[in-house]
């Protein structure tokens, strides 16, 4: 068998021993109905909430976004990597002393990279101490599988209505504390959260956002951050979609502006009409409620393996970066920065090597991990074009009435890769981390190493900290290692 696939037969067991069963009526969590006398606003949340403005007061001064890439627990590894340099990147701001991670006003999240976003939207800075001993070094796979076997999941795994990925859901409201989304606004300082899924369906992402949940008359505040998480990671076949009802029709709920054909028919003369077009063509095929009553949604991925591309795209859809902040105040946002993290991995097997058929595992393997690394790239391409737009309309705007900028106010973009990792041994040896919920201690070790070191060697990372004026971290062994970890 391919090594990649190798880490996934513990979720190929849960598969085979769920078709041997019989058939239950067990129901797992659905959805509900949002209340018809709330107004579901474009900003997407009921009465307004999820805005930037209302949930950081309404004058925030420096925005950081940061997104984080699938992967499974290799991703969530790096990925803490970097939430620890950002902690450890210390700046005088306005006169109070804080940290980027601090600044953090939106983590947003796909597979892998959505557990570790979901688990520090709501907990914080506790992340960074219990998130390796509770997810990272615990073995996930075999919990499943225990889960799988024992006669409660048995049972539940032969309804129709429960899949291999409730089991996942199941294990993830044990790490959030059963926590929901409309938990997340009552901690202080708690960034907004995105959580991205695939419209299986229609190939779109599909965004854990109360704009999201607007179209199809629902409310996030009710939905566990487990289900979202579980859902953003459901690899086809190996776990199962996850389900939710659509009650378009049965609130008051319109469609966002990046919907309308109006403002689609504004854009579509220029060179991102496009991306608006598909925006709008997602999100009405919500509305037709007979023809999509119910959504299955799998590993987030598959649409869009950066989390990303519906952030890009609703700033194209908008008009400008001005009109997708306007719900600050004017002259007040002096940094805005965006930090995303791609922890996609080399494929296991090089078939471009040979001139063999490659075998089903070979093939699964690249459809499964490799597929997306073009995706990957066009993404990344349409980020550098977006900056140029970003900041030729930051020239125009920033200072000017009515303005959210304030006249010094700067845009940073900053991405990293596993790929930019110095040493040639060990970027071969984190790239083949494989992608599965439980790795190795020494591999959970290395990858948080990583994140640090190529945060720290980002040439714009190093720009951004000498903008901030924020004193360089002090030097680590791991950063100087030449050596491959053991």
């Amino acid at each position: 068998m391919s090594a990649g696939l190798r880490p996934l037969l513990p979720l190929l067991l849960m598969m085979v021993v769920a078709l041997l069963g019989g058939c239950s009526t067990y129901r797992p969590w659905q959805n509900v109905v949002a209340r018809a006398d709330e107004s579901l606003v474009v900003t997407g949340a009921p009465g307004g909430r999820g805005r930037l403005g209302d949930r950081h007061g309404e004058g925030p001064t420096i925005v950081v976004a940061l997104t984080l890439s699938g992967g499974g627990a290799r991703a969530a590894a790096f990925g803490l990597g970097i939430l620890r340099e950002l902690q450890a990147t210390r700046f005088v701001w306005e006169g109070r002393p804080t940290t980027l991670l601090d600044e953090v006003k939106l983590i947003g999240g796909v597979s892998g990279g959505s557990i570790l976003a979901a688990h520090y939207a709501a907990f914080g800075d506790e992340t960074l101490t219990r998130f390796e001993p509770e997810f990272l070094l615990d073995n996930v796979d075999g919990g499943l599988v225990r889960s799988m076997l024992s006669p409660s999941g048995f049972r539940e795994l032969t309804s129709p209505w429960y899949g291999r990925s409730n089991l996942l859901e199941e294990r993830l409201s044990t790490l959030y504390g059963q926590r929901r989304f409309g938990d997340l606004a009552a901690r202080p300082k708690a960034p907004l959260l995105l959580v991205t899924a695939t419209d299986l369906t229609t190939g779109a992402p599909f965004e854990f956002t109360y704009e999201q949940f607007a179209l199809i008359c629902s409310d996030l505040n009710s939905v566990p951050l487990s289900f979202a998480v579980a859902a953003s990671s459901a690899v086809p076949v190996l776990l199962s979609p996850l389900t939710l009802r659509n009650y378009a029709g049965e609130c008051g709920q319109r469609l966002p502006p990046a919907a309308r054909k109006d403002t689609a028919g504004e854009a579509a003369a220029g060179e991102s009409g496009y991306r608006v077009r598909m925006l709008q063509s997602s999100a009405e095929s919500y509305v037709n409620v007979r023809e999509r009553p119910y959504l299955h949604l799998v590993d987030g991925g598959l649409a869009d393996n950066l989390g990303l591309r519906g952030l890009l795209d609703r700033v194209v859809a908008r008009g400008s970066i001005q009109d997708s902040l306007h719900d600050v105040a004017a002259g007040s946002i002096r940094k805005v920065i965006l930090i995303a993290v791609n922890s996609e991995r080399e494929t296991a097997d090089r078939i471009d090597l040979s001139d063999r058929v490659p075998t089903v595992a070979q093939v699964a393997n690249a459809l499964l991990f490799g597929a997306g690394s073009r995706s990957t790239r066009v993404t990344l391409a349409m980020l550098d074009d977006d900056l140029q737009r970003w900041n030729a309309e930051l020239a125009r705007v920033r200072g000017g009435p009515g303005s959210p900028f304030a006249a010094d106010a700067e845009i940073h973009v900053v991405s990293v890769s596993l790929r930019d990792v110095p040493d040639p041994e060990r970027r071969r040896l984190a790239l083949q981390v494989p992608t599965a919920f439980t790795i190795a201690a020494e591999d959970v070790k290395l990858l948080q190493d990583a994140g640090r070191e190529v945060l720290q060697r980002s040439p714009a990372f190093q720009r951004l900290t000498r903008s901030l004026g924020a004193a360089p971290a002090p030097p680590r062994a791991a950063d100087a290692a030449s050596a491959p970890a053991t």
